[in-house]
């Protein structure tokens, strides 16, 4: 009923009932009308309500099955392999000069100071940049959301793990409060809003909410500033996020308790053998029918000779392990994977199919994974390394040379987790075609291997020289051979020592 129905309805019930009834049939969509085989289920609430009512049990639900479900737990660690990685989200600066060349030596300075500061990034000591990365992923999708404060300059109590000033504090959820509303303030659910809705602060537990301690309760105000949000939105407006599990939660739940209770039930059938079938009572004497333990021998061949008359023996035909489990299973698996950007191959550890059915799967899957690569990134990873620059070139940790455009110096490269080479010879082919058509570059086909470009061509001219030092000779055109004399215009070769052949490829 809409707000003149209800009206109505204090006065007439039946008239409102018939007059919402009449609206509802002149409704022009089949979806509109509930009926007996439709229920029209509809959500009216705004999108900060809901996130109020639920997310606290939608988060605390996947922690306890992060816990102990196992296909949460190959979920969320394979997001961890696919979005971050081992190595973490890779940053490559560019600086630009003046005239719009990479200033490799300033670059250089930055990535050597970067990887520094990457050993201890964090307030506590216990995380690499990777591994807090990966821990800070895996609580965005779990929990819905993941703070970081971020800690410049001297702080009282705190000791910087690298030369430069500048720490992380990791905080879950659970350190913003969600009940806490001020209108009067533009204070939603622990975050201050302007009048724009954008925010301007946070409220932040001085200690773990979950945990009984002294500090409990007590609150601080962190500016927006020095605080990240990575949230997991679905509506516009939304200020707190939801689990990515939030649509499947119940699925998983169910598919655990069934397949228990499969698991109990083949435990069970393959502990019963057999059973004594008893015949006519008549037959049946005192000594028959005495209480004594009887021992049948069960072995392959064996005989049972010493049935009491009237007693046959009765097999137990159970129809465990069922043998529709796994399609059943599997079908659940795929319908998990199109509600958390995953794919059912890496879920269930299927790996059947064609090359190009693999490769389809796996084109599909990474661009849901791009997706977050990209969230993630934008949120966490490109504020992280400019506020951390920032305080690097305050602290003269760096020196930006004089020529040096200023507005180029946050430039950066961002990557991850690269889509694998299902079968290396023909995408490695594939990359040299797009090379040499002009459709790729070098450095784009050296990050599609998972790897860094200058690094690569560092190491590979450190090589050619030293092998040119070392006399080695190489079988590959004379453009190339040429290069290698000059020993700085070649980086991927083809050599032979000793009568070791070794192969590789031109980069010119």
């Amino acid at each position: 009923m809409n707000m003149l129905e209800k009206t109505i309805a204090a006065i007439s019930p039946r008239w409102a009932a018939k007059r919402s009834q009449s609206r509802y049939v002149l409704n022009a969509y089949e979806a509109a009308l509930p009926s007996r085989t439709h229920k029209a289920s509809r959500d009216g609430q705004g999108a900060n309500t809901n996130v109020r009512q639920s997310a606290v049990s939608l988060r605390e639900q996947a922690r306890a099955l992060d816990q102990n479900h196992d296909i949460v737990i190959g979920i969320l660690d394979k997001m961890e392999e696919r979005v971050i990685g081992s190595k973490g989200i890779h940053i490559e600066p560019q600086p630009l000069t003046l005239v719009g060349d990479v200033h490799e030596e300033l670059a250089g300075k930055i990535r050597k100071l970067w990887a520094e500061w990457s050993v201890k990034p964090d307030v506590t000591g216990l995380y690499t940049r990777p591994l807090l990365e990966r821990m800070l992923l895996r609580t965005w999708l779990r929990d819905g959301e993941v703070f970081v404060q971020l800690v410049k300059g001297k702080v009282a109590g705190l000791e910087h793990g690298s030369q430069v000033a500048f720490s992380l504090e990791a905080l879950e959820p659970d350190f913003v409060p969600m009940q806490t509303e001020e209108a009067k303030n533009g204070l939603v659910q622990g975050v201050y809003l302007n009048a724009w809705r954008k925010p301007t602060a946070y409220q932040v537990y001085l200690d773990n909410p979950q945990e009984s301690t002294g500090m409990y309760g007590k609150i601080k105000t962190v500016p927006a500033e020095n605080m990240l949000h990575l949230a997991f939105r679905k509506r516009l407006h939304q200020i707190r996020g939801v689990s990515m599990l939030h649509g499947v939660i119940v699925r998983l739940a169910d598919l655990k308790e069934y397949e228990e209770s499969e698991r109990v039930a083949a435990r069970i059938a393959a502990a019963m053998t057999m059973y004594i079938k008893k015949g006519d009572a008549a037959l049946y004497d005192d000594e028959n029918n005495s209480d004594s333990e009887r021992l049948f021998d069960i072995a392959p061949g064996a005989v049972i000779d010493d049935l009491k008359p009237g007693e046959d023996i009765g097999l137990i035909n159970s129809n465990r392990p069922n043998v529709n489990l796994e399609t059943f299973r599997n079908g659940q698996l795929r319908a998990t994977a199109a509600g958390t950007r995953s794919s059912y191959s890496s879920i269930a550890r299927d790996y059947n199919g064609t090359y190009s059915a693999q490769r389809q799967e796996l084109v599909e899957s990474f661009e849901g994974y791009a997706v977050l690569q990209d969230a993630f990134v934008a949120a966490i990873s490109r504020p992280i390394y400019r506020e951390w620059l920032k305080m690097a070139v305050a602290s003269q940790a760096i020196d930006v040379p004089p020529d040096i455009d200023p507005n180029s110096l946050f430039n950066a490269v961002y990557s991850g987790p690269v889509m694998p080479w299902i079968d290396p010879i023909k995408e490695a082919n594939a990359w040299k075609e797009r090379i040499k058509g002009g459709l790729a570059t070098e450095s784009q086909a050296i990050r599609a291997s998972g790897n860094n470009p200058a690094e690569v061509k560092r190491q590979r001219i450190v090589e050619v020289k030293e092998n040119a030092r070392e006399g080695l000779k190489f079988d590959t055109d004379l453009t190339n051979t040429q290069g290698l004399q000059n020993d700085t215009k070649a980086s991927n070769f083809g050599a032979s020592r000793n009568g070791d052949n070794l192969t590789g490829d031109k980069d010119e």
